[in-house]
């Protein structure tokens, strides 16, 4: 038998981020609530790592209702306090009040747009902007697109949206396929 060579990843998944990179990053999400839980994970992400965050996922979805934004918008003081206690979540009052804030205005771009789904995907034309970059080097922190995406989130509403924010959420919700050119999951092709 002979032995199959390793699966060449982008060089920041190592560890638990390999399950992460090979499933989701950069998969194209069109669920709603998926959409909400990128937005509340990489806001919690702001000044820490992301294996921080993917190690506390699970507890995030319980602590913020599965994601759910009906019910996060209902979040009150007493809700608010709870999460603070958690050990299980980044507690910052800031962010969990932001978390609630962001779904209030989740909410309202979907009534406005039939979908979060359906406002997101315009900032890039519908499609993945696929870049496909030879080295972590060359993915940058933001983009025309994000920028965009952030001040147009920004005037909904939404904190903990800033640029660099929006970039690392388009590249977990896939609107921005970041993956290494040598990774087993790049597209084989270039749009910019």
């Amino acid at each position: 038998m002979t032995a199959r060579a390793p699966k060449v990843r982008c060089s920041w998944a190592t560890g638990a981020e390999m399950a992460y990179h090979d499933r989701e990053w950069g998969k194209p999400v069109h669920d709603d609530r998926k959409h909400f839980e990128f937005l509340i994970l990489e806001g919690a992400q702001a000044g820490l790592s992301w294996s921080t965050i993917l190690a506390k996922r699970e507890n995030y979805r319980k602590a913020f209702a599965r994601f759910d934004p009906r019910r996060v918008a209902r979040f009150d003081a007493a809700k608010i306090r709870k999460l603070l206690a958690d050990p299980g979540i980044v507690r910052n009052r800031l962010k969990i009040e932001g978390a609630v804030r962001n779904a209030r205005a989740f909410l309202t771009l979907v009534k406005e747009h039939g979908s979060f789904d359906a406002f997101v995907w315009r900032f890039v034309g519908g499609k993945p902007m696929v870049r496909l970059p030879r080295t972590s080097a060359g993915i940058p922190p933001s983009c025309v697109e994000s920028n965009a995406l952030s001040e147009a989130l920004k005037r909904a509403g939404f904190i903990f949206v800033g640029s660099t924010i929006c970039y690392a959420y388009m590249q977990a919700c896939g609107l921005v396929d970041d993956h290494l050119a040598t990774c087993f999951r790049a597209k084989r092709r270039r749009t910019m």
